[in-house]
């Protein structure tokens, strides 16, 4: 099930896409939201006719870092899953700009499998993790380098306005062991990879998180990027697609 969140004739509804392609076909809207119930009405409008936004409204924001084996540029594999927080206020909808901030130096974009919890959670068995997923989309963790470099922590390097498009759909029925993975800059592939080389897996990352954080519905782990992603420049346009669920798009400018 292919699920999307979005404006219509000045609503927000919830949805199940009914597309070939992710880009044409209808949306039947939900009753209420898919963390409550995936009953439908009988509104049904073409994909061309309402407003995408980001598939849900989460109330944190997990990341991981050093995940995938060609990201560690020669460093040892970490011994458990390196989290951090992304902060709701950097979420943007699909299709929305990125904006580099002034005086910012490199940033690049992070092409990554995200998870999308369904059910509150708190540690949860590797084994029972799953259970707890609604399902899954794509994310850039957009990457300021020069303040995650330099700065204490990661919170403007990882945290500014604009730094966490997610979306378009959330995908209900994908294998989180085998979504392949593509970052893109105007229509060149910069990143290419399948979950399947995650360090941590998804159900290891939940099981790990919920050790000590309670995981709500609509919560997001973005699993983490792969090899050399790539420098962000104004006017550019940068995509993030997952086999299965679609593709994310969104504009680059600056300050």
């Amino acid at each position: 099930m292919r699920i999307a969140r979005y404006e219509a004739s000045g609503r927000v509804s919830w949805g199940i896409v009914d597309s070939p392609d992710g880009l044409t076909g209808t949306v039947k809207e939900m009753a209420s939201s898919p963390f409550v119930d995936r009953r439908t009405t009988s509104i049904v409008r073409g994909l061309s006719e309402v407003r995408l936004l980001a598939p849900c409204v989460p109330s944190k924001i997990f990341a991981l870092a050093h995940n995938y084996g060609d990201h560690l540029q020669g460093k040892a594999p970490p011994s458990e899953p390196q989290v951090f927080l992304k902060v709701p206020s950097s979420v943007i909808n699909p299709g929305e700009t990125i904006v580099l901030p002034s005086g910012q130096g490199r940033v690049d974009e992070e092409a990554e499998l995200v998870v999308v919890m369904g059910k509150r959670c708190k540690a949860v068995r590797r084994a029972d993790a799953l259970d707890y997923v609604l399902g899954y989309t794509c994310g850039n963790d957009v990457s300021a380098r020069v303040w995650q470099k330099n700065d204490l922590n990661w919170w403007r390097a990882k945290s500014s306005d604009t730094f966490s498009p997610f979306g378009p759909f959330i995908v209900t029925n994908l294998d989180p062991r085998a979504a392949l993975i593509k970052g893109r800059i105007n229509g060149r592939e910069v990143q290419r990879c399948s979950s399947a080389d995650l360090i941590f897996d998804v159900p290891a990352l939940i099981e790990w998180i919920s050790r000590s954080v309670t995981l709500e519905p609509g919560d997001l782990i973005f699993t983490g990027t792969s090899g050399d992603p790539a420098e962000l420049r104004a006017g550019d346009v940068v995509e993030v697609e997952i086999e299965g669920i679609g593709a994310l798009s969104n504009t680059v400018a600056e300050t």
